[in-house]
């Protein structure tokens, strides 16, 4: 499956997974280190799960966000 974009403020960026269930927030908080955070839905075939780390500059934010699309990623029906 793949992962969108999304901006909603200058301070978030999300990405959800193209099946709905899945998303990761990157936010960046006062002190200047970045929040982020994955949340899978109860209803993803996979089941509910949260997690969250801080990270202390946007690239560490970006490589936490990389890893954990690879991690929480899942295989699109065939069919499709």
């Amino acid at each position: 499956m793949s992962w969108t974009e999304s901006t909603p403020d200058d301070t978030t960026t999300e990405w959800e997974r193209s099946d709905g269930h899945a998303n990761i927030r990157m936010r960046r908080r006062h002190d200047g280190s970045f929040a982020v955070r994955f949340d899978r839905l109860f209803q993803a075939p996979e089941g509910q799960f949260y997690k969250r780390e801080t990270a202390e500059s946007e690239p560490a934010a970006k490589a936490i966000i990389e890893a954990w699309q690879t991690e929480f990623d899942v295989e699109q029906p065939s069919g499709r």
